[in-house]
């Protein structure tokens, strides 16, 4: 194949995660709400999460240790990389956007670079978005960033979201796939904006700027109609994942692996359901991190990298407030 002739597909040629050191467990979180470790572990799979303690950090930090590892690890130089997106819904402020912040920490001064917000869908819309800047021939070196602080957003009196949410952070580098037949092969993205009241926070937008009320009012936190979210997740997730599927004529022997968002073991667990994959071929870290929001999926490819083969199928899925979800096929590309 000439190079004239490639397609400029996307791959994954690199992939590093990052958490905090501070362990939140069921047992520490029952003493500050009401509620236990069974009944936390029955309802969402959790058993504990990363939670970044010191103040002076934020979401720019953890991104910035992911995607230092992730150099490291792919022998790339900051100066390098052309463009970082970072996916994510707590950004350290409104602006300037987390992604120029990450790229100062890392010294990639050649990089531009922007934030994409779309709740628990973020790392699968910007990896999306990345892989178009690759497929256009003119960026080489694409770093997409998923990271979340959830813990500073999240009302620890609220049992209801207070036990899912963990941070972390996780970045992938894309690059040129050469071969033509690896890579991103295919996406499909959806969103609703009318399930936007049933998991939101109200506070800190041009609508409801901060004011003295909206903090007493605890309006710079997560809300979320769990029941809804639920209801609306479970389908949409298993839709769109088959959706995919049957685009590109895959049957559930196909798949290598189910990459899930990580919000809740029973929507995993219906989502693998309805594509037909086996257990073990869906990658689960949910019990040690919670939903770490933008940071999920990128976590499991890094718990799984050494797992992964050239080739390999897989599908990844997800759904967020918004509402968001959507799904991307790939191989795997080393």
């Amino acid at each position: 194949m000439t190079q004239n002739h490639q397609n400029n597909n996307a791959k994954i040629s690199a992939v590093a995660g990052w958490v905090p050191e501070y362990v939140l467990t069921n047992h520490e979180l029952s003493k500050m709400v009401e509620t236990s470790d069974e009944w936390i572990t029955t309802r969402t799979g959790i058993k504990e999460r990363r939670i970044l303690k010191d103040p002076l950090l934020a979401t720019s930090d953890m991104g910035a240790n992911a995607v230092e590892i992730l150099l490291g690890k792919s022998g790339v130089s900051a100066d390098e990389i052309d463009l970082i997106i970072c996916a994510t819904v707590t950004p350290d402020m409104l602006f300037p956007a987390t992604a120029c912040l990450i790229a100062n920490k890392v010294g990639a001064k050649n990089a531009f670079g922007f934030d994409l917000s779309a709740a628990c869908s973020a790392f699968l819309f910007a990896l999306d978005c990345g892989s178009k800047y690759i497929s256009s021939g003119k960026y080489k070196k694409v770093i997409v960033v998923g990271a979340d602080k959830m813990s500073s957003i999240v009302d620890y009196t609220d049992r209801q979201t207070c036990v899912i949410f963990g941070d972390g952070a996780g970045a992938v580098l894309l690059e040129p796939e050469e071969e033509g037949l690896l890579g991103i092969r295919d996406s499909v993205l959806k969103v609703d904006g009318s399930g936007g009241e049933y998991l939101k926070m109200i506070g800190g937008g041009s609508l409801n700027p901060a004011t003295i009320n909206t903090v007493k009012m605890g309006h710079h936190y997560i809300y979320q109609d769990g029941k809804t979210v639920f209801k609306f997740a479970v389908t949409k997730m298993a839709d769109v994942s088959e959706e995919i599927m049957k685009k590109n004529n895959l049957k559930g022997e196909d798949i290598a692996w189910l990459v899930p968002h990580q919000a809740n073991l029973r929507i995993i667990d219906a989502t693998a359901k309805r594509m037909a994959v086996d257990g073990d071929k869906v990658m689960v870290n949910i019990h040690k991190y919670g939903n770490t929001t933008a940071a999920t999926i990128p976590l499991c490819l890094s718990d799984w990298e050494n797992k992964l083969k050239k080739n390999d199928n897989l599908i990844l899925a997800a759904f967020g407030g918004g509402f968001t979800w959507g799904a991307i096929y790939l191989k795997w590309a080393y």
